[in-house]
């Protein structure tokens, strides 16, 4: 009887470290860079997305955490926006932070917006890209630095998805920021060059291309 016992404590035993041993596959659903978002939310590698039946909007560029950033990364829209104004007159203060390291192009967006002694047709025509809780809008300073430094990477997926590949010569390059120069916030904001990754302060009157994104909330 003793040794039966012994026996069936062994099996079970051997049974148990060939548990332990197995491999289990864990599905890595993190989110990272050139992952597709879509309009539901979702956020996916471009192979389950193009089974998934969903439709994309945005191309994920950025995942990193940091202190102070809202939500968890952002992604850059497929299309991006004709020329249009940063305001169409000069003289107001618009209320952005015109802090260049500032990661703050949702405020600042809300900020032109919102402002009623002057019209930002730069905003106006981002808002009406809202759709489906995906609020795009005019990066700052600091998010096009993070949107330059990942755009080769993002292209070839963007191309994938039917959008706008980000120019990478030095021609017909710049875009809006949702930036005012610092103390000149009466006349001027921040152009940004995603050929070279220069800024340039320019009149908030002339009309330039906008390349909105969208913050990952999930």
């Amino acid at each position: 009887m003793r040794r039966k016992t012994e026996q069936i404590i062994l099996a079970v035993a051997a049974v148990l470290l060939t548990a332990c041993d197995a491999h289990i596959d864990v599905p890595d659903t993190a989110v990272r860079p050139g992952h597709i978002l879509c309009e539901d939310g979702t956020a996916l590698p471009y192979g389950e997305y193009e089974h998934s039946g969903k439709r994309a909007i945005a191309i994920v560029f950025d995942t990193e955490q940091r202190e102070g950033a809202e939500g968890n990364g952002y992604a850059v829209y497929l299309w991006e926006v004709a020329p249009q104004a940063f305001a169409d007159s000069l003289g107001i203060a618009q209320g952005t932070s015109a802090d260049i390291e500032a990661l703050d192009g949702n405020a600042n967006t809300f900020a032109l917006y919102d402002t009623r002694e002057t019209a930002s047709p730069m905003a106006e025509a981002v808002f009406d890209l809202w759709r489906y809780g995906q609020s795009a809008y005019v990066p700052s300073a600091a998010q096009m630095r993070l949107l330059y430094a990942m755009r080769e990477a993002v292209n070839p997926i963007i191309r994938k998805c039917g959008g706008d590949p980000l120019p990478q010569a030095d021609d017909d390059c710049w875009y809006w920021t949702s930036t005012e120069v610092k103390n000149q916030e009466t006349l001027k904001a921040w152009l940004y060059s995603l050929g070279s990754g220069a800024m340039q302060e320019t009149p908030k009157i002339q009309a330039h291309r906008v390349r909105p994104i969208i913050t990952i909330n999930n």
